[in-house]
């Protein structure tokens, strides 16, 4: 049997249930800062850790910060997703890749959550295979400004480049929406709302949302289509929403797999307690309650 067909059976089974290493890897990396630097080096290392959800010897899967690359092909960029991995990790840098490591998906840089990392060529090729056909299933959180008053909302408006953009924000359009677009694609997105509230007193909705297709901005653009742009999102605010620290987007849940029977998932970066600007008032849907999500699939 090759690699890639073992691996079909096995990688995603020792997802769950195969060798997990973070706790001693992490171990030895604090343990390593502590030895070289100074104070300042060391807070600077340990701030800059990646937290990791799972690892074993074909994957990571990993919860990204806010407002981080993936990568960068600037050599003034010197902070990214991957550097800090390599810092994380040596030990897993694959000395082949221009960028150490293998990103079968990816994540907006100002958009956090969980994204999977492969560690090797056929754990990558196997991860798309599982994108290509439809067996992964992308859960997000967002805080959006103003009253989304359906509960439920299933949209399809095309995505393509504004042509004003190119070069500059290089933001996504909706034909429909602006006559500047060109090259549209295909889109499609689910919503459901988990409930109303106020972001530093201005009205807001929290939304789940699965996303089926993955164009560029997929989830920004649509919101913006709606007339509910993201807390946080300066692109399609029309560069007016520059007061919360962050774009309130959130990968918070991935289901990997022909029965998808294997599920991560992050704390939630938009409770009360992490995100104490967020005063909610009523609630629509818990998001610990499967029903919300067989709602949203079933959409």
């Amino acid at each position: 049997m090759n690699r890639t067909k073992q691996l079909t059976m096995l990688s995603f089974f020792q997802l769950i249930f195969g060798h997990v290493l973070n706790f001693f890897t992490s171990l030895l990396y604090v343990n390593n800062s502590l030895q070289s630097g100074g104070d300042d080096q060391q807070v600077d290392r340990l701030d800059k850790r990646v937290e990791i959800l799972h690892q074993n010897e074909n994957f990571l899967i990993v919860n990204k910060p806010p407002d981080l690359l993936i990568n960068g092909g600037d050599a003034d960029v010197n902070d990214t997703l991957h550097t800090r991995l390599e810092n994380q990790f040596p030990a897993l840098i694959c000395r082949e890749l221009k960028y150490s490591f293998y990103f079968p998906h990816r994540l907006d840089y100002s958009t956090s959550g969980l994204i999977a990392i492969a560690l090797n060529k056929e754990a990558c090729n196997l991860m798309r295979q599982y994108f290509e056909k439809r067996c992964v299933r992308k859960y997000y959180l967002a805080l959006v400004r103003g009253i989304v008053s359906q509960t439920s909302l299933d949209v399809h408006d095309p995505i393509g480049y504004n042509l004003k953009e190119i070069g500059k924000s290089n933001a996504m359009c909706s034909p429909e929406f602006n006559p500047n677009c060109i090259h549209p694609r295909s889109a499609h997105t689910k919503f459901h709302v988990l409930s109303y509230g106020e972001y530093d007193s201005y009205p807001c909705t929290k939304l789940l949302i699965r996303i089926i297709t993955g164009r560029r901005h997929q989830i920004r653009v649509h919101c913006s289509n709606l007339g509910h742009t993201i807390v946080g999102d300066y692109t399609y605010s029309g560069r007016k929403d520059v007061h919360p620290p962050r774009q309130m987007l959130h990968a918070y849940r991935l289901r990997v797999g022909q029965s998808l029977d294997f599920d991560f998932r992050t704390r939630d970066p938009f409770d009360a307690e992490t995100l104490p600007q967020w005063k909610e008032d009523r609630v629509v849907a818990d998001l610990n309650d499967e029903r919300v999500y067989d709602e949203i699939d079933q959409l």
